[in-house]
């Protein structure tokens, strides 16, 4: 699936990368052409289980999916972080990603979000010296 060129590929996972380093969460981007479900939030919550993100040892684990031929995304985070950040936390994320988005900057705009995610997710369950990488960082590419 050819969505991003390289360099925003290897942006977009460099950016899950330095996120994770400081923190013990974990983030996921699930990117399909179309949307998987009847929802952005139906299909996030689906690869949410799919890819064992409820697993997490501190139910922090945060998942962005993007349906990017239906312009639909969602934001999602596990029990754990979900009981730490303020209840706007993920629509104020959602607008910082947005804005970019609206600019045709895609790749910006999930970095973005990957970064916000990550600062809370640092503040939160900052990094530990036996903190192992629960998941991969790489993009998951879905089903369509």
């Amino acid at each position: 699936m050819e969505i991003f060129s390289t360099e925003d590929q290897d942006r977009i996972v460099q950016a899950i990368s330095v996120a994770e380093s400081k923190t013990s969460g974990e983030i996921r981007l699930v990117v399909d052409r179309k949307l998987s479900g009847d929802t952005a939030m139906d299909a996030a919550v689906a690869f949410f289980k799919k890819l064992k993100m409820h697993e997490t040892v501190l139910k922090n684990g945060v998942l962005i999916y993007l349906a990017v031929d239906d312009h639909k995304f969602a934001i999602i985070g596990d029990h754990g972080i979900n009981t730490k950040v303020p209840v706007n936390f993920w629509d104020e994320t959602k607008e910082h990603m947005l804005s970019f988005f609206k600019q045709d900057q895609v790749a910006d705009g999930l970095i973005a979000g990957i970064h916000d995610a990550g600062e809370k997710l640092q503040a939160f369950f900052p990094r530990k010296n036996d903190d192992i990488n629960e998941l991969p960082d790489d993009i998951y590419y879905g089903n369509n």
